[in-house]
């Protein structure tokens, strides 16, 4: 019998590779990012919230899923691409001019799911952010309309549809209906 070598990519193949666009690296392993319509429009409501209170109070840059953080010592060879994410200005400086790829953890991350989406590729993800660093991950489920909020310390929080949701230390100043998201 005869085994296939997979490839190892690196961050830079993504950057050099407009054929790669879609794909996400995990420990040097292309992962194609699962989208939907309904998804995609959830992002673009979420961005449009979190972008207007940031541009009212200046407190943050809003990244649409284009942005690309690699800061993952565990898996190494690892960029994601999360549906939203959102950096303090007070940390803008800590981003540099644009490097390719965000070499530092958000202050918060969203994640929109998809149906090709599956819970342990989720999980993973949320798992490899919480180790990088990255603060608040907000994970959207527009099909069963409620938001999980996962945060550094460890805690995990359910929000229903009716509830409210907060940018705490992200964008302190940001409360909306979780409802608001789906509203599309």
């Amino acid at each position: 019998m005869t085994l296939l070598a997979t490839k190892t990519y690196t961050p830079q193949d993504l950057l050099d590779d407009p054929a790669l666009a879609g794909f996400e690296l995990v420990n040097g392993q292309l992962k194609e990012r699962a989208v939907s319509e309904t998804s995609g429009a959830v992002a673009v409501a979420i961005s449009t919230l979190l972008r207007n209170e940031a541009k009212k109070t200046r407190e943050a840059t809003v990244y649409s899923s284009d942005a690309g953080y690699q800061c993952f010592a565990d898996p190494p060879n690892t960029v994601r691409f999360p549906d939203v994410s959102l950096i303090r200005a007070s940390r803008k400086c800590e981003v540099g001019t644009d490097p390719g790829f965000i070499q530092i953890p958000a202050d918060l991350v969203v994640e929109v799911v998809s149906p090709g989406d599956r819970i342990k590729a989720v999980d993973d993800k949320v798992d490899e952010y919480l180790k990088a660093g990255f603060k608040l991950i907000w994970v959207v489920n527009p099909y069963r309309r409620h938001v999980h909020v996962y945060r550094r310390d460890g805690s995990v929080q359910l929000l229903s549809e009716r509830e409210e949701i907060t940018g705490e230390s992200a964008l302190p100043s940001f409360r909306c209906k979780v409802g608001e998201f789906f509203d599309v």
